[in-house]
């Protein structure tokens, strides 16, 4: 029996899903050349200002909750602890 085929198991699929995801980034970035704000403070007048900023917000997340899950996980056998018996 042959096992059912996802179209992100062909690498080639997963590089031109990469490949889209980049141009439409690059694009969005781009925009940012034609789009004037009005704004308050002065470095966000810079270009890709928010774009910077969000990456930077969303590393700084992952790494607070990689730290975070260390206070909170519990033991790697709390499922397997036959003492309930």
């Amino acid at each position: 029996m042959m096992e059912k085929q996802y179209w992100l198991d062909k690498p080639g699929n997963v590089k031109r899903l990469l490949v889209g995801l980049y141009l439409l980034c690059a694009g969005l970035l781009l925009t940012d050349a034609l789009h004037h704000r009005h704004s308050i403070l002065q470095m966000e007048d810079w270009f890709g200002f928010y774009s910077v900023y969000g990456f930077v917000a969303c590393v700084i997340l992952v790494l607070a909750a990689k730290e975070f899950r260390k206070l909170v996980a519990r033991p790697k056998d709390y499922y397997e602890n036959n003492n309930d018996r």
